[in-house]
Formats: C-alpha cells, sequence, structure tokens
C-alpha cells in the first residue's frame, strides 16, 4: 500500500491534473499487479488545495477583518472560474458534473458567508481562520476525485476532518493519535478492500469537539504522513514540483544537486531550517513504523526522487549533506554580570517564552552564564520581548539582569549531515568558509544529535554565506567523488 501526497501546483493546472492520472493510474496498476506478501494492496490519495487557492482565502478573510468586504466576490468567482476549467477539461458526465459544481458553490457560499461574519465582527478569530483556509481542500480534493472517476479509476471523496482528530489549537493542530486509528482504519479499509481509491483532504482535520482545524500551512505532507503510519503503508509519496530534495535551493546556489537519500533526522533538520520541500513535521509519524518517504516530482514521474529512511547506505563520516537557511529571524538576549550562578533564569526565560507560543529555532548560552541568547520568527519578537521585560522587571531594576536586547534581521543557516558526528574540524571548515566572504558569525550552535551545526548571521549575507559552504564541502559532487 502506498499513500501518495500531491501538492498545490500539483493539482495546480490542467496539465498538473493530466499528470496526476497517469501517476495514479499506474499506483494503482502496480498495486494490483504485484501485491506485498501480508499487505493489502491499495493506493490513498492525499492533496493540498490547487496553488494560489488557500492564498485567495486566507487574503480575502484577512481584507474582510479590517472591513472591506469588496474583495469577497471577486474571490468567489475567481476560485469558481479556477476550478470549473479543471471541471470543464475532464468531467463529462452530466450527473458527476453537476455534483461537483454544487459541491464547489456549497463551498464557497460558506465561504462568503464566514467572511461577511468576519467583516461584521471586524475579528478574524484563529478558529474563523481554520474554517477559511482549509477550504481549498475541500474543494479540490472531491474534484481531484471526479476527475480520476472520469478517467476509469474508481475513487470516492473522504474528508479527513472525519477521521484525523486532532487537539483544539488552531494554526497547528497535532492528531490525537489513538482516535485518529480508530476513525482512521474504520473508514478507509473497507474502500481499500474493494479496490477504491480514497481522495481525502490534507492540512484539514477536526477536534474532539468537533471543531475545524488544520496542521499549519504546508500540512498536507503531515496529512499523508499521519495516514502512512496508521495505515501501516510501505511507502509515503509526496508528489511536488522538484526532483527530491536538493543539497541547498537551487535558487541560491545555481549548482545544487539532487540528494538520492537522507534519513529522518537529516530531513527533519532541513525542513526545520528554512527547507521548502517538506513540512517540518512530516518526518515525525512515519519515524515508529519506519515506513520509507520519498519525494518526487508530479512533472519528471521517472526520476527517481529522494529517499528518506531511517538509515542511508554508504554513510560517510564526515559527510555534509545539504546546506539550508532561514530568513525573518531575531535573535534575544538576556545578559547581566549578576547572572552568574544565579539558579533558574534559563528556566524562567523559556517559561516565559513558551507562554507567548513562540517558536524558539536555536539557543546558546555562554559557559560563564552571563547571558543567554536565542532565535524566534521576527514576527514573534516584540511579544517575547515585553514578557521577558515583565518577567525580570525587579532583575533589570537591580542590575541583576543589565539588558534584554532583541536583535533583528538576522539569518539562521544550517550544516546538515548524520555523518558529520564525531568529526574534528567541521566548525573551522565553516568558520573559515564565512570568513572568506567577511561575514561576521554572531552565534553558533550544535545539538547532541550532531547531525546539524547551525550559525547565525545577518540577513544580508545569508545568500552568498550559503553558497561558500556549499563550495567549501563540495556539495555539488557525489560523496565518493570530493577532494577535501
Amino acid at each position: 500500500m502506498i499513500v501518495m501526497k500531491f501538492g498545490g501546483t500539483s493539482v495546480g493546472s490542467i496539465e498538473a491534473f493530466e499528470q496526476v492520472i497517469k501517476i495514479v493510474q499506474h499506483a494503482v496498476a502496480e498495486q494490483q499487479s504485484a501485491p506485498k506478501l501480508g499487505q493489502v494492496p491499495g493506493v490513498v490519495v492525499v492533496t493540498s488545495a490547487m496553488s494560489g487557492v488557500t492564498n485567495i482565502l486566507i487574503d480575502t478573510a484577512t481584507q474582510a477583518a479590517v472591513g472591506n468586504e469588496g474583495h469577497i466576490d471577486a474571490a468567489q468567482q475567481s476560485l469558481t472560474n479556477k476550478h470549473q476549467l479543471v471541471m470543464d477539461t475532464f468531467i463529462d458526465d452530466p450527473a458527476e458534473r453537476a455534483d461537483c459544481d454544487q459541491t464547489i458553490a456549497d463551498r464557497l457560499f460558506q465561504f462568503g458567508r464566514m467572511c461577511t461574519s468576519i467583516a461584521a465582527l471586524q475579528e478574524l478569530s484563529p478558529r474563523s481562520l481554520d474554517i477559511v483556509s482549509g477550504m481549498g481542500e475541500r474543494m479540490s480534493a472531491p474534484m481531484l476525485a471526479a476527475v480520476l472517476r472520469s478517467q476509469g479509476i474508481t475513487a470516492e471523496f473522504v474528508d479527513a476532518g472525519d477521521i484525523v482528530v486532532t487537539d483544539d489549537v488552531h494554526g497547528g493542530a497535532e492528531p490525537i493519535m489513538d482516535l485518529t486509528i480508530a476513525r482512521t482504519q474504520e473508514r478507509l479499509q473497507p474502500l481499500l478492500q474493494q479496490g477504491v481509491v480514497p481522495i481525502i483532504t490534507g492540512f484539514v482535520g477536526t477536534s474532539e469537539k468537533g471543531a475545524p482545524t488544520t496542521l499549519g500551512r504546508g500540512g498536507s505532507d503531515y496529512s499523508a504522513a499521519i495516514l502512512g503510519a496508521v495505515l501501516d503503508a510501505d511507502e509515503i509519496q509526496i508528489w511536488t514540483d522538484v526532483n527530491g530534495v536538493m543539497t541547498a535551493d537551487p535558487r541560491v546556489v545555481s549548482n545544487a544537486r539532487r540528494l538520492n537519500q537522507l534519513t529522518y533526522e537529516e530531513v527533519g533538520e532541513l525542513a526545520y531550517y528554512g527547507a521548502k520541500v517538506l513540512h517540518p513535521k512530516t518526518a515525525m509519524p512515519a519515524i515508529d513504523k519506519k515506513i520509507p518517504l520519498r519525494v518526487l516530482n508530479t512533472f519528471e514521474p521517472d526520476n527517481p526522487g529522494t529517499k528518506i529512511a531511517a538509515r542511508t547506505e554508504n554513510t560517510v563520516k564526515g559527510t555534509v549533506k545539504a546546506v539550508t537557511s532561514i530568513r525573518n529571524m531575531n535573535m534575544i538576549t538576556v545578559s547581566g554580570n549578576g547572572l552568574m550562578g544565579v539558579p533558574g533564569v534559563a528556566g524562567r526565560t523559556f517559561n516565559t517564552v513558551a507562554e507567548t507560543n513562540a517558536n524558539v529555532l536555536m539557543i546558546c548560552q555562554s559557559s560563564s552564564e552571563l547571558s543567554i541568547c536565542f532565535v524566534v520568527p521576527a514576527v514573534d519578537a516584540g511579544s517575547v520581548t515585553l514578557a521577558l521585560e515583565k518577567e525580570f522587571t525587579q532583575e533589570l531594576d537591580k542590575h541583576v539582569v543589565d539588558r534584554i536586547e532583541c536583535q533583528p534581521d538576522i539569518g539562521i543557516i544550517a550544516v546538515v549531515g548524520s555523518g558529520m558526528r564525531g568529526v574534528p574540524g567541521l566548525a573551522a571548515k565553516i568558520f573559515n568558509a564565512m570568513a572568506t566572504e567577511e561575514v561576521n558569525v554572531i552565534a553558533i550552535a550544535q545539538g547532541s544529535s550532531e547531525a546539524n551545526v547551525s550559525v547565525v548571521i545577518d540577513a544580508e549575507n545569508l545568500s552568498r554565506s550559503v553558497q561558500a559552504l556549499h563550495t567549501a564541502f563540495e556539495l555539488d559532487k557525489p560523496t565518493e567523488a570530493r577532494t577535501k
């Protein structure tokens, strides 16, 4: 059994739908002809919204929240046209077309009512945003099911809200796995046993209380991994518009190359620090079941892509796999001569940060205990700084804490590779590459896993630093061809 996730660009045009049809047809034929011993053959498809749709939905709701209702009708018409173009091309059966038209119309009517209510209240709550932002998948999935049926594939739409049960954190919900397992197996196993291909909405779920939730932007990857783990799939395939995970962002490094294999650990580090090809949490559900992931290109389906598994073949000691970077960060520093030997400062600092719901991407503490610095997204920096100033009011007055400083416009570069463990000189090589470009390293950190060395630098130097590191570690060459 395989779970196949198609991203927004993979269902974003007529050409893309043609490719998806061919890929699913091939997968279904392959599963039916050679099922694995002890496994129920089957194909499960998870789909994102059509490319651009989620942005339109969110932008329109955001405008409504400030009292601007003028975009609602235009957004509804634009989205209607976008989906009708696909239906016009592929769905000939009148009854099938009428059902699909009605589904899209119902979703967009609900969208219009939601935006009108948001405008009246002049408030876009996290719960309302989850409802609005998940509508794209709830249009694309039933439409894709109808398109596949028109091409002879036995497919059925399944709303993930009926099977993926989450906590009630809006905008970044986590699955409640025991409930998700029960509902998913009850709903999907009969379909798979009958040879039906379930076409499932990515990105969305429902809380235990029945409220619509989302798994965070890009969460369709995570949806596929959750369902793959629940169904004990043989492989989870992430179909996108690139040939796999690259050694660096090809928009930054022109000679970046595709990686044949990565470990779960490596891809997790890359995704967390800015690699856009996968949602950061994608590998998590697959790890316990040791289900391999594969990143593939919808528009070049014969390319083998990148395989992601617990271990890779022929890992060479000292191997750096890739370099990635993340922008729009701020570094916050809590420092003071009076901090030396004072217990609980780090605990209080990060408890306070946790209360703001800010994501901490990197932490450094001086050995003298005179300062703690950490990196958060720029959007969270203001609230974090204010919260810390309130928490340490007395310490600031007594000069135990001298300053709480927020440094804007920084970025993080992550040098990633499981083969880096225990290898001396890697940090020196990173520093030398940066020094060659006359880039100042503000902070550096290496986790206990030793699969990632992260450095903080000014954001304006990110691109050329990534290029320099890619060159220094000869990442344009296969491992066996490198000379240093």
